[in-house]
């Protein structure tokens, strides 16, 4: 009995021997690792820290660009003063040139300027354009060129041009009695947008528009008479071709001939019907068939036998 009890003795002192030895090495392990596993976990949190803060600077950045006042977008581009034979196409033509062609005007201190400098290059239709800043947009406000004749050139794209011969860009306006000049002389280029067509058949052929237009304006503001013309033809301008015919012809829309004569103001050099007389003498058989075309071939206006009642033949 007393072997077996040292027997167990000695072995349980050689198990706990071992477990204390086990434990020895786990604790020398345990202090070898200790020092880098902080290491590592002190990175990691240090790592953790940058990060949030970044994300937190990151919503910061957003909240404050969210909060703060922006330069607002010119969206709202008030048009004042707009002629009522203006459309919706070439106001918007008006409002994407203030913008510079693209949409990123703001409205800063500079914007009415950028504005003003952006419509005066790339829109002949408005011609001393003043560009106001609002609380909420631009205001723009001009003189609209109205045009009143159409030239086609070959192959380039049609052009208008305005009472003082401003060429003016194609724009469909087909509410306009806008009528077409035929035979003008050739010249080397047609001008740009904006600038000034000088030449001296044009000018004539404006001239007499510009003149027709005054008169529907007082006389005929209900049926234009312009709206039945089609076009007027130069070809024989100053009798270039043949003295004896007619210097400028106009054509109805029904293909009815309307011979006008000199230019304004020759009518005595050829000894034709004044200028007021030829008029008269337009408007008088306008009034009195409702029409250009009423079962006539053609209407002589520069033949000066007839005598026309002038308004001032009353005083």
């Amino acid at each position: 009995m007393a072997t077996k009890k040292r027997r167990k003795k000695g072995k349980a002192k050689r198990v706990s021997f071992k477990l204390g030895a086990l434990k020895k090495k786990k604790k020398k392990q345990a202090s070898r690792l200790g020092p880098g596993l902080m290491s590592v976990a002190k990175v990691l949190a240090v790592i953790c820290v940058v990060s949030v803060i970044a994300i937190g600077l990151m919503f910061l950045e957003k909240y404050v660009k969210d909060t703060a006042l922006p330069s607002k977008d010119a969206g709202d581009i008030e048009l004042v003063s707009v002629p009522a034979w203006v459309t919706d196409r070439l106001e918007e033509k008006v409002r994407a040139a203030a913008r510079g062609g693209g949409e990123d005007l703001k409205l800063d201190e500079d914007a009415a300027l950028s504005a003003q400098r952006n419509i005066e290059n790339l829109v002949a239709w408005l011609d001393d354009a003043r560009v106001r800043t609002t609380h909420d947009g631009l205001r723009i406000e001009g003189r609209w060129r109205k045009p009143v004749a159409l030239i086609k050139s070959g192959r380039q794209e049609p052009h208008y041009v305005d009472a003082e011969r401003v060429v003016l860009d194609f724009v469909p306006m087909p509410h306009l009695p806008i009528v077409e000049i035929t035979g003008l002389s050739m010249t080397p280029r047609m001008p740009r947008p904006g600038k000034i067509w000088k030449c001296s058949d044009l000018a004539a052929a404006t001239t007499i528009l510009d003149r027709l237009d005054q008169m529907d304006k007082s006389s005929t503001p209900d049926k234009p008479l312009l709206y039945e013309i089609d076009r007027i033809d130069v070809s024989n301008f100053n009798g270039r071709k043949d003295d004896r015919d007619p210097h400028i012809v106009f054509y109805t829309k029904d293909n009815i001939e309307v011979i006008w004569g000199a230019e304004w103001g020759k009518w005595q050099h050829y000894l034709e019907s004044t200028d007021e007389e030829k008029i008269a003498k337009l408007y008088g058989h306008y009034k009195d068939y409702g029409t250009l075309s009423a079962g006539v071939k053609h209407i002589i206006l520069r033949d000066p036998q007839d005598r026309i009642s002038l308004p001032i033949d009353k005083y």
